[in-house]
């Protein structure tokens, strides 16, 4: 009988999508790890996390981490949309990282919102957004 396959990295997963594709960062999937966690965390139980909640609590925790720098952050490690964020979540998907429930698609991360405007401009006119990364300087 054939022993069970080694189970794999986190690291090891990133080396393996991006042996495929260098379109982000590795940052960039830690990122959207640390945000599903972060979602779960902020929610208060364990439960599937939506793309439109993984969305508004990643730009949450990207501000609360990164402050004004967010955006600048995110787009250095390649995502400057909610598409790319999409993208490395499904990459994660792919290689057993996260799981996604029937219905989910990718399709469900396209067009959500502006993501420069959403970790820029809102930072800066005292609102407080979706995610509870609290009143921001205004």
């Amino acid at each position: 009988m054939p022993a069970d396959p080694k189970p794999v990295s986190f690291f090891e997963a990133v080396k393996r999508i991006r042996s495929r594709d260098k379109r982000y960062a590795p940052e960039a999937y830690a990122l959207v790890m640390d945000s599903v966690a972060y979602a779960i965390q902020t929610i208060g139980e364990p439960r599937h996390v939506s793309a439109a909640e993984l969305l508004d609590h990643l730009c949450g925790f990207a501000k609360d981490r990164y402050g004004i720098l967010a955006y600048s952050m995110l787009k250095k490690w390649g995502l400057r949309s909610t598409e790319d964020i999409g993208a490395v979540v499904y990459a994660l998907i792919d290689e057993g990282e996260l799981t996604e429930q029937e219905g989910d698609s990718l399709a469900d991360f396209s067009g959500v919102f502006d993501l420069q405007e959403r970790l820029e401009t809102e930072y800066f006119d005292g609102t407080e957004d979706e995610s509870g990364g609290g009143p921001h300087p205004g």
